[in-house]
């Protein structure tokens, strides 16, 4: 019920204000030059990654085609994000529309099950090249990253389109302050007087049914390559195996590691300060993104020769 007798309660919210970091205002300016400067190279990384596999003849194959997939996805991300979050550092910039922050917590959430889904895809790469390395040609086409393209942009946005639609059912009046850099689902409809669990319960059972199932499966192909790789008995290859699969793991780890920490933390938040779960989103959506085109493209030697060639013919 609405509080009587309050005319800064009688209009409704036509924008919102992102405050970031509440109780600790001085880690602005202590996090906008090492953010800015992730910003950067994960759009450097990953614009010449793009580049190279458009030009490189030779990196027009399957895995490739994945790799242009995770770049466009992070290129994405960290355009919806940080340019808005450093505008709120440096210039204080902390309206955002109402239609603006759904469109935000949509892009968000879907491309992050998109990013999600690709780690899988390519987490089965690596299993079908290492495990079935004769059937491979037959088995990753052209066609089959075409499918599973389609596959994973409709589980995506099927799965996540009720997220800010839920949201932006509610009715919001007079409170418009979101605790947050980002317009995050809980963040903004927490500012609403309407119930939310229903919020609540499917943003937690899409998100662990999403990311759950794909970390489970990226789990078993990852643990078969280890059972395959162990059995090789050429010399360099189970070394030359594990470090390409094993860098391939340990960022997926990454990726959801710092997704479960906040989780965790915000869960706990009597125990936690409210900006280190604030923290963590923002890193999220700019640290994977700088780290993905260095793991995944330039310690493939394919990419490497082909930047270099790139380079020599500049």
């Amino acid at each position: 019920m609405l509080p009587d007798g309050n005319s800064s309660y009688s209009a409704e919210v036509s924008e919102f204000l992102l405050n970031c970091f509440v109780k600790s205002p001085s880690w602005q300016f202590w996090l906008s030059l090492p953010l800015s400067l992730l910003f950067l190279l994960a759009m450097g990384a990953n614009g010449i990654l793009l580049i190279t596999i458009w030009l490189e003849a030779s990196l027009h194959e399957p895995l490739y085609y994945l790799l242009t997939l995770l770049s466009l996805l992070d290129i994405v991300l960290c355009l919806t994000v940080i340019p808005k979050v450093l505008f709120i550092f440096w210039f204080d910039l902390r309206p955002i529309s109402f239609y603006a922050c759904f469109l935000q917590m949509y892009i968000m959430n879907c491309f992050f099950a998109m990013e999600s889904c690709t780690f899988m895809v390519m987490a089965y790469d690596r299993y079908i090249a290492i495990c079935h390395p004769l059937r491979y040609p037959s088995i990753i086409t052209d066609q089959f990253v075409a499918k599973a393209s389609v596959f994973i942009l409709a589980r995506s946005v099927l799965f996540t389109v009720p997220i800010p639609i839920l949201s932006a059912r509610l009715y919001y009046c007079g409170r418009n302050v979101i605790e947050n850099c980002i317009c995050a689902n809980m963040s903004v409809s927490g500012l609403s007087y309407d119930d939310v669990t229903i919020n609540r319960i499917y943003q937690f059972a899409g998100g662990w049914t999403l990311l759950g199932s794909d970390l489970i499966l990226i789990f078993l192909s990852y643990t078969f390559i280890l059972r395959a790789v162990l059995r090789l008995k050429a010399v360099g290859a189970m070394t030359k195996a594990l470090s390409t699969c094993g860098s391939h793991f340990i960022l997926i780890l990454f990726f959801n590691t710092i997704l479960l920490v906040f989780v965790l933390t915000h869960v706990a938040k009597k125990n936690v300060s409210p900006d280190v779960p604030v923290l963590l989103n923002v890193l999220h959506h700019v640290i994977p993104a700088a780290l993905n085109p260095i793991v995944y493209g330039v310690r493939t030697q394919e990419i490497k020769q082909g930047i270099q060639r790139l380079l020599k013919g500049w």
